[in-house]
């Protein structure tokens, strides 16, 4: 008898709002000032454009939301209709996640005003250290990120309000048509360069596994606030960009007077063979540089100075700016974090399906995929060892994010056995082909956005076509494999258990450890319960479903080697499999629960540092474990005495 349980719906509305703004509210710390960059006084006309596409790819993942409670994301809708369109799909995410960890890196520095010469290298640093947290498993990022969300929530109402009085002026100025931006394809490309206001709307779908039911009302309920908060903002903070010294005298758009008529790239910096007219140029552009990049890379912080000066004096403008600065450069690295725990994820969910090796499935003593979270935090720094430009950067982006959004919404109106009413199909449709539009004009106009994604579409291809084509390797313990597989031997293991023998709860993984709890069961005749609890938090969830036994060989394997050698030795076995946020409160819950009189764990091998960042499970149980049920610790290896004390006698060594 195998006891599997799962509970993870514990996220509501109120706080997968804030986690929902960290990711789609970050993408304005950018767009707004690449938007003026780009088009000048027509930004607010594009900001408004985009704010109605926005609130129409927000709706469909409502219905997104609807039809596949158990994470939604553009993996699970395609893989209904098409393998490698899911692989295809799944690897576009991959894409935009790799650029937003390098972006919100790069842009969080820019934020808290680290020297330019100094940001490069801080963001390559940052992705090692993040990695390097999320390495031991900790959850305090979880917890980090959502008050980050709400501290900037709370910043960008602020800024919001003081920004009021700059609108009627902003307003003034703003126009359909800018110079150099009048016709028809460069007026279509300047839509497609601010559609990364779209960015990180596709984060709700994957929250859905966890979403308290209904998962339907949940996400609207999630999703509408967001939106509305998003779009009326960016129409504040637009217009009040318009009005800012400098820019509202502004004829034409920089990025059209420097970079298209003269020549310059996105850094602004005199090219190495330049002509004489560029020379000429670049003395006259020179000393706009930094205040143009200002503008462009740090658009909020530069109107939260400008809007506390405004309204109060120059030094409260200044506190504010240094205030906002903080706090959005904290909400971009944490946008980076997540960024790579979404790399995971998703790398962790393919390889699962045997799209991918099965090596990146292997977990380290945290419970987190460490092959996967080393390319997750390498690719960004990659990346940013060749292009840190913000410019450059948000072209790389596109293409990731409006491709999976388009695959997503085409599969989704396009698979029937779905619920979907014949006028949301419609809708789906039309939003699908729009930016299936905007994909096509991101290849055919970005050169560099294509090839660096077809380069990692065709790699994760070729993966994939050499491991359907490898067989898999022997597993472990050989020796004691059912021939019908762990998960067959642990659903037929027969229950064993009578009201007066002792009971023992192993929660120590490997064969040593199980061994050993089977032979000290055998000698007290005692019923064996083994616990696997399987660590979730809301991007562990992999894309399309919810961590389970069946889906999860590793705790088949460690609980399905207890279960043979329990059998062989006639000892009275129960397996658990649990997925939960939270490991210590399970075992204590389980153990307290099954009346059990001997607790075993393993001992950790974690530094110091380790523990303390990402908890010691071990101190935590042995602080809370009832009187009267012994803890027993051995290493995982097995190797050395064990040790047999009470709760009390661990919890002050556990304090040493």
């Amino acid at each position: 008898m195998l006891v599997a349980e799962s509970r993870p719906r514990t996220l509501g509305w109120t706080h997968a709002g804030p986690l929902l703004f960290g990711d789609w509210g970050t993408s304005r710390l950018y767009v707004l000032g690449l938007a003026f960059y780009y088009t000048g006084h027509a930004s607010p006309t594009y900001l408004a454009a985009i704010s109605v596409i926005m609130a129409a790819v927000a709706w469909a993942y409502t219905i997104v939301c609807r039809c596949f409670p158990d994470g939604g994301g553009v993996y699970s809708s395609a893989k209904q209709l098409s393998p490698i369109l899911a692989v295809i799909g799944a690897t576009l995410l991959l894409c935009d996640f790799i650029v937003t960890a390098s972006l919100s890196a790069i842009e969080g520095f820019h934020y808290l005003g680290i020297p330019k010469e100094y940001v490069v290298g801080a963001s390559i640093a940052s992705m090692f250290l993040l990695g390097l947290v999320n390495w031991m498993g900790a959850r305090a990022a979880g917890r980090f990120a959502l008050v980050i969300a709400v501290a900037a929530l709370g910043a960008s109402a602020i800024i919001g309000l003081l920004c009021l009085p700059l609108v009627p002026k902003g307003l003034s100025t703003a126009k359909l048509t800018v110079d150099g931006v009048s016709q028809p394809w460069p007026m279509w490309e300047s839509l497609v360069r601010v559609v990364l206001a779209l960015s990180g709307v596709e984060a709700v779908a994957s929250m859905t596994g966890l979403m308290k039911q209904p998962v339907a009302k949940t996400s609207k309920r999630t999703i509408w606030p967001v939106l509305i908060e998003v779009i009326l903002l960016n129409m504040i903070f637009g217009l009040a960009i318009n009005a800012l010294p400098g820019r509202f005298e502004q004829q034409t758009p920089h990025y059209v007077e420097h970079e298209l008529r003269q020549g310059f790239d996105g850094t602004l910096e005199l090219p190495k063979n330049a002509t004489p007219e560029q020379i000429e140029h670049f003395k006259t552009l020179e000393p706009q540089v930094e205040e143009i990049k200002e503008y462009r890379d740090t658009a909020v912080k530069t109107l939260a100075t400008y809007a506390g000066e405004h309204v109060f004096n120059s030094q409260t403008g200044k506190v504010l700016g240094m205030i906002a600065g903080v706090v959005f450069g904290l909400l971009l690295l944490s946008a980076a974090n997540t960024a790579i725990l979404a790399m995971v994820s998703v790398m962790y969910a393919l390889a699962q399906d045997k799209e991918l090796p099965k090596g990146l499935t292997k977990l380290n003593y945290s419970g987190v995929p460490w092959i996967p979270l080393i390319i997750a935090a390498l690719a960004p720094a990659v990346v940013l060892m060749f292009e840190a430009d913000v410019k450059a950067l948000g072209e790389l982006y596109a293409i990731g994010v409006v491709g999976a959004i388009a695959i997503n919404m085409v599969c989704i109106a396009a698979n029937k056995k779905l619920e979907v009413s014949k006028w949301e199909r419609r809708g789906l449709w039309t939003i699908g082909i729009f930016m299936s539009a905007v994909e096509l004009t991101i290849i055919v106009a970005k050169p560099n956005a294509t090839m660096f994604a077809g380069s990692i579409i065709a790699a994760v291809l070729i993966f994939r076509f050499f491991v359907r084509k490898t067989t898999a390797k022997p597993k472990m313990y050989e020796d004691i494999t059912p021939a019908e597989g762990w998960l067959a031997e642990l659903k037929e293991s027969p229950l064993k258990m009578a009201a007066d023998r002792p009971r023992i709860m192993l929660a120590a993984r490997g064969r040593d450890n199980a061994e050993w709890a089977v032979d000290l069961a055998k000698r007290r005749n005692a019923v064996l319960f083994v616990i696997y609890v399987r660590t979730l938090r809301v991007l562990d969830v992999a894309p399309g479903q919810l961590p389970s036994i069946d889906g999860d060989p590793q705790a088949q394997e460690a609980l399905g080697t207890a279960a043979i050698l329990a059998k062989r030795a006639g000892v009275g076995f129960y397996p658990i499999y649990v997925t939960s946020p939270n490991i210590a409160e399970e075992i204590l819950d389980y153990t307290v629960t099954f009346g059990c009189d001997t607790l075993i764990m393993g001992k950790s091998r974690r530094s110091l540092f380790s523990r303390r960042v990402a908890g010691d499970v071990v101190a935590q149980i042995a602080g809370q474990l009832p009187d009267g049920v012994s803890l027993v610790t051995r290493s995982t290896s097995g190797v050395g005495m064990s040790e047999v004390k009470k709760a009390d006698d661990v919890k002050d060594d556990a304090a040493i």
